[in-house]
């Protein structure tokens, strides 16, 4: 079962167990320089806003109804990162994917996960969070709006369709006998700020693009393939409107346009690098081969990035995970 609570799609399967509960926060976040450069994590800078399909059925177009879902306002060339967390530990998979293209393996999307020979989904809540498509071991690139048929979404470079646009979730619960085994659980505090600036205009139809380098890794699934219970399931379409739409659909406004990375920087507010010892996955070579939002604007003479400026944080905040449940962590004094 899916549920929209406070702007979170919740996602529990009751009939599994009573812990079998997991949360999606879609993050408002700064867009990282596409520079080539290997970039920290930005912030979270508050949760989108997030409506359900079916409450506006007289204004969404008809495709959005047959897919049911929510939908998310973006302006074009803004960024956002998935906020994952299981409230009590209880692990899932989860399949994410952008315009139907897998987000870790850039294969198409098909509901059933798989784990060789390359797995295509995410373990949470070992998995925080996930800012964008796999393209190396250590790095992705960031999720970055852009208008659907522009020719820049991670769908229309790998298949050549402008179909889909927007994101696909798919979450799987454990068995819970194989619950019932595991030792301690643990928490991890997110990398939540919050701050906004002026609102900038955006173009219509949005899907997600590849955008700047940043250190992340995917980790593997360290469970047994018999302790997932694929039995039970749940997905959902997230429909991502442009500010226009928002409005015409909606009747509300969208939020404020977040602030540059260098505006971000030059008010010394912080960035963050996660460690944590678990094994990564090695990236995709399909999403590997696709061509940044900047890659394709200089081979088209296009300014889709504003204020694409890099940036040398200097305030970094080093996360780790590694802690026992209700263990202090001990910094410097």
């Amino acid at each position: 079962m899916i549920e929209l609570k406070r702007d979170r799609l919740i996602i529990s399967f009751p009939e599994v167990h009573a812990d079998s509960r997991m949360e999606i926060d879609f993050q408002r976040t700064l867009r990282i320089p596409d520079d080539g450069r290997e970039h920290f994590l930005p912030p979270g800078l508050g949760s989108f806003p997030i409506r359900h399909v079916d409450d506006f059925a007289k204004k969404v177009p008809a495709g959005w109804l047959e897919r049911g879902g929510v939908t998310l306002p973006m302006y074009q060339s803004e960024a956002l990162w998935l906020n994952l967390s299981s409230p009590t530990g209880y692990p899932f998979l989860l399949k994410v994917a952008a315009g139907k293209v897998n987000a870790i393996t850039g294969e198409i999307w098909t509901d059933a996960p798989t784990r060789h020979p390359d797995q295509d989904y995410l373990v949470v809540p070992t998995q925080p969070w996930l800012d964008g498509f796999c393209v190396e071991k250590g790095i992705i690139r960031q999720f970055v709006a852009m208008p659907l048929g522009a020719g820049y979404s991670a769908e229309e470079q790998i298949t050549g369709e402008a179909e889909h646009g927007g994101l696909q979730v798919a979450a799987y619960p454990m068995k819970a006998s194989a619950w019932k085994r595991l030792p301690g659980r643990y928490s991890l505090a997110h990398k939540d700020q919050v701050f906004s600036v002026e609102a900038c205009s955006c173009l219509p139809d949005m899907a997600l693009a590849p955008g700047g380098r940043m250190r992340q890794e995917i980790y593997d699934d360290e469970y047994d393939w018999n302790d997932w219970d694929l039995e039970h399931s749940s997905r959902c379409f997230v429909h991502i409107a442009n500010s226009l739409v928002w409005r015409a659909i909606t009747g509300g406004d969208p939020p404020t346009a977040p602030p540059t990375a260098k505006e971000y920087t030059d008010a010394g507010l912080p960035w963050f690098d996660y460690y944590d010892e678990r094994p990564a996955r090695e990236g995709s070579e399909a999403l590997a081969g696709l061509k940044s939002v900047a890659e394709l604007a200089l081979e088209r003479g296009d300014v889709p990035l504003p204020e694409n400026a890099p940036v040398t944080p200097e305030n970094v905040i080093a996360l780790r995970r590694k802690l026992k449940r209700d263990q202090v962590r001990e910094g410097r004094f």
